[in-house]
């Protein structure tokens, strides 16, 4: 199994709707370990690790849901796995 690592920041309206609430719940649905915060500049952070089918379809899944009218820019980066997450947890 080919695991790799999926960052993406958030940009628009995506502090103060639930948004990681809804976020690790949708990643329950995947075979995903993760995690989502808040950052200070107004954003949000995602980090997941997975196969690259599993990412990109729970990428897809967020932009699919409630959520997407919150987003107005994804900046996205793949890498290598770290290895070093287990589960997934809204971070502080």
């Amino acid at each position: 199994m080919n695991r790799c690592r999926l960052q993406i920041f958030y940009e628009g309206r995506v502090q103060g709707v639930g948004f990681r609430y809804s976020v690790k719940s949708i990643a329950s649905g995947f075979e995903v370990t993760g995690t989502v915060k808040n950052l200070a500049d107004g954003r949000v952070e995602l980090v997941a690790e997975g196969t690259k089918d599993e990412l990109n379809a729970f990428q897809h899944a967020i932009r699919e849901s409630e959520l997407g009218h919150f987003i107005q820019n994804e900046d996205v980066e793949w890498g290598e796995p770290w290895g070093n997450i287990r589960g997934f947890e809204i971070a502080k």
